[in-house]
């Protein structure tokens, strides 16, 4: 009957070629990484090893939690803050001030956040009482844009907000403003939400305000100047930018992995 149908049919489907053929050459590439390295190049990899795999552990069991449905995302910061504290321990770092101060940003992280979340609300019950949403959509679809184009729109003012705000306050206030107008334009709200996440990354690189710059002008040494610093983050923000380019000309970049996860 139909059970015996949906259970054949979420049986487990056999890897496609493509992803063995990666597998292998990523396989050589590794094995001639690891054949060209000299001693002296050995020596900085096991230090980065040492410095960045526990890390990148905790990343990955903090984000593999909530990709394979093990945990919600408030249950996954749990799941980081427990590793967080396992990593101090090892590096003999936990002690009775570490605890204390970790509290206490978390607690004023969390009330920032919070405060946040309440001033949007009330922005976008107000915004949305007075008519301000009516009148953008108006607006905009008044402009008789194509998709293309208003996704060009969007994402220009997006990357302008970027530079006097922090992304808690552009997700917060101003993306309920654009969501609305998605399905008259019909974009995949992932897929909105995947070029902005790259945008607001580009628009912390590129100045005049980088924010980034200023985060990395605050753990370099005092040599090094802003300048510097900026001309440091052009290569990046280029290749954030083809990055945005190549997303949005093959979509199946950011779309494949929760299409397969989630059959979206």
């Amino acid at each position: 009957g139909a059970a015996p149908a949906a259970a054949e049919a979420a049986a487990a489907r056999p890897a496609p070629q493509a992803f063995w053929i990666t597998l292998a050459v990523g396989a050589a590439a590794l094995a001639l990484f690891y054949a060209r390295l000299s001693f002296a190049r050995l020596e900085i990899f096991k230090m980065l090893l040492a410095s960045f795999f526990p890390l990148l552990i905790l990343i990955l069991s903090v984000l593999g939690s909530i990709v394979f449905g093990l945990a919600t995302p408030t249950e996954a910061a749990a799941v980081g803050a427990l590793g967080g504290a396992l990593l101090a321990a090892a590096y003999g770092r936990l002690n009775l001030e570490v605890v204390k101060e970790s509290v206490y940003l978390t607690a004023k992280t969390s009330a920032m956040v919070c405060w946040l979340f309440v001033g949007s609300a009330i922005f976008s019950a107000a915004f949305a009482l007075l008519g301000g949403q009516e009148l953008v959509e108006t607006w905009v679809l008044g402009m008789n844009l194509s998709p293309t184009e208003f996704l060009i729109l969007s994402q220009v003012l997006i990357f302008i907000l970027g530079w006097p705000l922090e992304w808690t306050e552009i997700i917060v206030i101003f993306m309920p403003i654009f969501i609305p107008l998605l399905d008259n334009f019909g974009i995949d709200p992932l897929f909105f939400g995947l070029l902005v996440a790259l945008n607001l990354q580009t628009a912390f690189l590129s100045p005049p305000v980088a924010m980034s710059a200023f985060y990395l002008k605050g753990v370099a040494p005092r040599h090094v100047t802003l300048n510097q610093i900026f001309a440091g983050m052009l290569p990046f923000m280029g290749i954030q930018i083809v990055a945005i380019v190549l997303l949005y000309v093959f979509p199946a970049i950011g779309m494949w992995l929760p299409q397969q996860l989630y059959g979206r």
